[in-house]
């Protein structure tokens, strides 16, 4: 969700499905002749790009514009309703709400609250999503700014902080807050919420084969043009130029990643990240480069990779372990190399495929 974007900030290598990527996994195998003709497409929403491939035995190019339509559609009813850059989006006005007094929500809305709600109380409140005023105070919101923030103007923003102060209702499907102040930052979510909506309308419309990439979130179905399971690159931090880290086989699922290289500026010698853990009200500044989450639905899938991100190397994995979460950690040495290990069940999806 996104609109401020890092001038090094790439998208995740996951928009190769098929032979480019099986030669990236060094498989060192000849490369299987297409079973079917693969659409692709690409498209922008949401402050980045996306890639849609499809994949049928007979497809037909004339399909591509009704199929582009509808994954535009989607995403783009995402943007509308939770974008913070819109000042009429449906977030904009639950943000503009000064009153503790509920407020009715859509579906989308309230449903994409309700996962925050779950990963913030999973991850003990690393993730939040009333830390847009942190956001905005380090300047990765809507006014971008590339220096750190005095410290009190920062800890200023501090008072709304806090999940729990967003009441939801889920019988009359409203929100109510504890303090008018607070505000909700959905950007560690609602893209993965986008690519899950994206797929809901391929299948609504009988595509069972394809994979759709939206600013590095990914989810997948079926098989590629090859027939075989979708293989997508995870990101190797800070290449240049963009290479895969390593190769993973994606069936039936989702994957997002998030990166302390995405988005971010430098300033006095030091990176200061976009990912705010809300608990110091600052940037994180351990040496976890990257996170990436394989999941049933890619909402969950973003959330939870922001999550681990902001808990970091040691906590994120615990946390990750704890709760059987199949996710990838990158870690930065103090050298500057890059050490990735899987927890058990990524481990186990990786074997498994």
């Amino acid at each position: 969700m996104d609109a401020l974007l890092s001038p090094r900030r790439r998208q995740l290598l996951g928009a190769l499905g098929g032979a480019s990527v099986l030669g990236l996994a060094g498989c060192g195998q000849p490369s299987p002749q297409p079973s079917g003709r693969m659409l692709r497409f690409t498209g922008e929403t949401m402050g980045t790009r996306y890639v849609v491939k499809v994949v049928a035995a007979a497809a037909d190019p004339a399909w591509a514009p009704r199929l582009r339509a509808e994954v535009q559609a989607a995403l783009d009813g995402v943007d509308r309703r939770m974008s913070l850059y819109r000042p009429d989006s449906e977030l904009m006005r639950l943000n503009r709400h000064a009153s503790t007094t509920p407020l009715p929500l859509s579906a989308d809305l309230f449903t994409v609250l309700a996962a925050g709600h779950r990963v913030a109380e999973l991850s003990h409140g690393a993730f939040d999503i009333s830390v847009a005023p942190l956001v905005n105070a380090w300047g990765f919101g809507a006014e971008p700014r590339r220096t750190a923030p005095p410290e009190p103007n920062a800890l200023s923003s501090r008072a709304a902080i806090g999940w729990q102060g967003l009441r939801l209702d889920p019988v009359h499907r409203t929100a109510s807050k504890a303090q008018p102040a607070l505000q909700a930052d959905l950007g560690g979510i609602a893209k993965g919420y986008g690519v899950d909506l994206a797929a809901r309308a391929l299948e609504a419309i009988g595509i069972d084969n394809y994979m759709i990439e939206v600013g590095g979130e990914v989810r997948t179905r079926g098989v590629n043009a090859f027939g075989q399971i979708w293989r997508i690159g995870i990101e190797q931090p800070d290449a240049v130029p963009p290479r895969a880290h390593r190769v993973v086989p994606l069936r039936d699922g989702a994957m997002a990643t998030s990166g302390d290289y995405r988005n971010y500026f430098e300033h006095g010698g030091r990176r200061y990240s976009h990912a705010i853990d809300p608990r110091t009200a600052a940037p994180i500044v351990h040496a976890l480069a990257s996170v990436t989450v394989i999941a049933e639905d890619c909402m969950h899938a973003d959330a939870l990779a922001t999550a681990l991100i902001v808990l970091g190397p040691e906590r994120g994995w615990a946390l990750a372990e704890a709760h059987g979460l199949a996710a990838y950690f990158i870690v930065r040495g103090e050298d500057g190399r890059l050490t990735g290990r899987g927890t058990e069940a990524f481990a186990a999806l990786s074997l498994g495929a």
